[in-house]
């Protein structure tokens, strides 16, 4: 038993660092692809090309998720905390696509967000796994999410309101739009189609819910920092005392 937990420890420091960092080049190939395809007006969910690339990084993401729980001495406790990440990253796209499965309007419509979906998911969760401490590790994952989350629904309001918004005619406007509802400050565009505005509505929410989490974070940072100048004073005087004592 001692020789199985020693060569999974041995594994797990060797080869997960590699795989977790390859995820996040994975993640960020997914990025880069779907801003080209959009900034380029070309639909990134029925482009071949995209289709094909996603569905073998797809698959990269499954076989190191594989591995992950292979190399973990508590499977059930992993799978309930990754059930997520899994699931996001099976390539569904792909997979209708092979098996020649017509998607309904509004499934179709839906699944044109998974990937911006999964390649957020996907940086948040690597960084948690790779950060040490359990503060830093939500405080980065939510930074990841808020910025993505940021970036890819003003991609997608650039997307819906272009063809039929006067007030948005590029990427920077949609940009503008996206970081004014965030902060909840307004701004002088107004979405005009059904998409735009729930993409309004969310981008409003999720400032809400997120922001306060700087508060949090820097307070605990302070109150620790705080602490443990106190606990240093204080073993500082302690040594002190217990010099002059032997003196």
């Amino acid at each position: 038993m001692k020789t199985v937990d020693a060569i999974r420890q041995k594994l797990s420091g060797g080869l997960l660092p590699v795989l977790h960092l390859l995820v996040l080049a994975g993640a960020l190939a997914l990025i880069a692809y779907i801003t080209y395809d959009t900034l380029r007006n070309v639909s990134f969910v029925d482009s071949p090309e995209f289709i094909k690339v996603q569905m073998w990084i797809c698959i990269f993401f499954e076989i190191e998720i594989f591995i992950e729980f292979l190399l973990s001495s508590r499977k059930i406790h992993f799978l309930s905390r990754n059930l997520v990440y899994i699931v996001v990253c099976i390539p569904f796209t792909a997979v209708f696509h092979f098996f020649d499965i017509d998607m309904q309007p509004g499934v179709a419509y839906a699944f044109r967000f998974l990937p911006m979906v999964r390649a957020a998911c996907v940086m948040a969760m690597t960084w948690g796994i790779m950060s040490k401490n359990w503060i830093t590790s939500m405080f980065g994952a939510y930074i990841i999410m808020l910025v993505a989350t940021l970036y890819f629904l003003s991609l997608a309001f650039f997307v819906e309101e272009t063809p039929v918004n006067p007030d948005v005619w590029n990427y920077g406007q949609a940009l503008w739009y996206s970081v004014m509802q965030m902060t909840t400050c307004g701004s002088d565009i107004t979405s005009v189609t059904p998409a735009g505005k729930v993409i309004g509505v969310v981008l409003s929410a999720e400032g809400l819910v997120l922001f306060p989490v700087f508060t949090v974070y820097f307070t605990h940072a302070f109150a620790s920092t705080r602490n443990d100048v106190a606990t240093g004073n204080k073993q500082a005087v302690e040594n002190v005392d217990n010099t002059t004592e032997k003196a």
